[in-house]
């Protein structure tokens, strides 16, 4: 299909060709990325003092496009021996302005290691697309009696441990874990959903659920909160999204949350148990299959939805506008 250059009244030169070298000034259409009207140009020759005008810019290349992101940062680890549950991963989604040829940096924050007998676990590691957008590590869980009975502030709040207190999610990213009470312990904070706080039955609170996206094609729920431990004879809730369920009496340890939701790990249960490990997180990027350039490191997924191509990053890597 030709590029169409001028309006109306405008010149036609076949695609993948130069445009002449003498001075061009494009009335293009105002959606720049509108594929009827403007087609991608390979290589284009400038008089060195115009460049190709559109909409009152000019451009010596191809202009900027939008595209959707959906970034998740690790999840918080599970507490010790009526453990609180581990935060959620900051859960940010959004358009991202993206400019041709620049490289994108996309980083994948890991899970953070539940509390053991033998030491204190981890919050989740942020995950990034460059400094543009940044999602917050979730917060660890407390854990009884011995390193923080407090959980710790992230993308979600981890719970407190049987003694100790939730704490808070950052803006706009995540809720709070939830106290703990009498040996039972408070759930994790979700994306969505503050953790429940521990009680009845000795059975530890419940993780917040995680958030629904359709980014994909298909809906996937992420970044759920674990579940508290428990003085009694069962498991906790975890929170939706593959969070990890709290253990419970007789030092049955917590759950790990499943890979790349960005979930907190279940707390452990009372008498020892170990708390579960959080799961890393997840950058996934809708882009117009029109100004997809194919140019990515880290070995991403590939899937198309509609007129978008999606990238879904689980490890680290890099995109090229």
């Amino acid at each position: 299909m030709p590029m169409v250059v001028g309006g109306s009244a405008g010149i036609t030169w076949p695609d993948n060709t130069n445009l002449p070298a003498s001075s061009v000034t494009a009335a293009l259409s105002p959606d720049l990325t509108n594929t009827a009207n403007v087609m991608t140009i390979n290589k284009a020759i400038f008089d060195g003092t115009n460049g190709l005008t559109a909409n009152g810019q000019v451009y010596t290349s191809a202009p900027p496009y939008s595209a959707t992101y959906l970034a998740i940062a690790g999840g918080g680890g599970g507490g010790y021996n009526s453990g609180g549950g581990g935060g959620a991963g900051g859960y940010l989604t959004s358009t991202i302005s993206l400019a041709p040829s620049t490289v994108y940096t996309i980083t994948i924050g890991a899970g953070g290691s539940a509390s053991t007998g033998g030491g204190q676990g981890g919050n989740g590691s942020n995950s990034s697309i460059n400094a543009l957008v940044v999602a917050t590590g979730g917060g660890l869980g407390g854990s009884f009696g011995s390193f923080n009975d407090n959980g710790v502030a992230g993308g979600s709040g981890g719970g407190g441990s049987g003694s100790g207190t939730g704490n808070g999610g950052a803006a706009t990213q995540g809720f709070a874990g939830a106290a703990g009470t009498a040996g039972a312990a408070g759930g994790g904070g979700g994306s969505s959903q503050a953790g429940t706080i521990g009680g009845g039955g000795g059975i530890g609170g419940a993780g917040g659920n995680g958030t629904s996206s359709s980014i994909t094609g298909s809906a996937v729920t992420r970044a759920g909160g674990g579940g508290g431990g428990s003085n009694g004879g069962s498991y906790s809730t975890a929170g939706t999204g593959g969070a990890g369920q709290g253990g419970f009496t007789g030092a049955v340890a917590g759950t790990a949350a499943t890979a790349n939701r960005g979930s907190g790990g279940g707390g452990g249960g009372q008498g020892g148990g170990s708390g579960g490990n959080g799961s890393s997180g997840v950058i996934i990027l809708s882009i117009p299959t029109n100004r997809y350039t194919g140019t990515t490191t880290g070995s991403p997924t590939v899937t198309t939805d509609g007129a978008n191509t999606i990238l879904t990053f689980n490890s680290s890597g890099t995109y090229t506008g």
